[in-house]
């Protein structure tokens, strides 16, 4: 047992060579995120930011972003510093976007006050902040990198977004604990999803790795908490309502509602 304690450094320094590709520090990632996010909206962090911190702090991030891709993507088609100027050239579109998603929280959530408090507070909405920025990553195909961005706000919020996902504008998530989006999911325009939903595929195998697996749903779509839906060839066609509970692995028209039927049956008081 001694020895076997004493030798276990050389057990782990032998298998940092057998497990020899480079892969992002997650400690590094997690912190390029949460700046990410609060230089595209500074009320996380602070108010008034005089407008050359923040012409700095992007050019900080372009660089930390490309030291951190540059060891993932050795054989890219396109340089490393091609893809990170790609992708920060996207950021502009991306933050047009998000504010949209804010705007929808503010409108249709009662409880939101502004949109601030959708910023500072939501989950959902930060979840599908860092979501489109992974997803930016995942276009650009660096690897390994999207996922560790996706997970980070899965560990945050408890919302599953795979950086695959491809989620149309205005996209809102109430509440959120529990949302499972999988990687092929195909989200259309103005959809509304609330807590524990699934979007998955009917069966897990390695050989559908590349094959569309996940639903589609169309342009504006409720699903309501707790609904799981399954399989590529599903379609949830525009301006349906899901309800609550539902299990789904069918396609369902447009226009349509979808609910669950349970059986209650509630006893009155005892006779004596």
């Amino acid at each position: 047992m001694a020895d076997t304690v004493k030798n276990f450094p050389q057990r782990l320094f032998k298998m940092t060579k057998v497990l020899c590709r480079e892969v992002p520090s997650q400690v590094e990632v997690h912190r390029w995120v949460d700046r990410m996010v609060n230089l595209l909206f500074p009320v996380r962090d602070k108010r008034n930011t005089p407008l050359y911190e923040i012409e700095a702090e992007w050019s900080r991030l372009q660089d930390d972003l490309l030291r951190i891709v540059t060891p993932l993507c050795p054989d890219a088609d396109s340089p490393c510093c091609d893809l990170t100027a790609r992708f920060f050239g996207a950021i502009p579109l991306i933050y047009t976007g998000l504010m949209q998603d804010a705007k929808i929280y503010q409108r249709c959530d009662p409880a939101a006050f502004c949109r601030e408090e959708v910023i500072l507070c939501y989950p959902g909405f930060y979840a599908v902040a860092v979501y489109r920025l992974a997803h930016e990553l995942y276009k650009l195909q660096v690897p390994i990198l999207p996922r560790v961005i996706s997970e980070y706000a899965h560990s945050q919020t408890g919302i599953d977004i795979n950086p695959g996902a491809t989620i149309g504008p205005r996209f809102y998530i109430d509440h959120g604990t529990g949302v499972v989006i999988g990687e092929t999911c195909v989200i259309g325009r103005n959809v509304k999803l609330y807590q524990g939903v699934t979007l998955g595929a009917k069966f897990v195998d390695k050989e559908l790795q590349g094959v569309r697996r996940h639903p589609k749903i169309e342009d504006n779509v409720i699903i309501y908490a707790g609904s799981t839906i399954l399989g590529g060839d599903t379609v949830i066609g525009h301006d349906t309502v899901v309800g609550g509970n539902v299990w789904l692995t069918e396609s369902v028209p447009p226009h349509s509602t979808v609910y669950h039927q349970p059986e209650i049956s509630i006893n009155g008081p005892r006779r004596k």
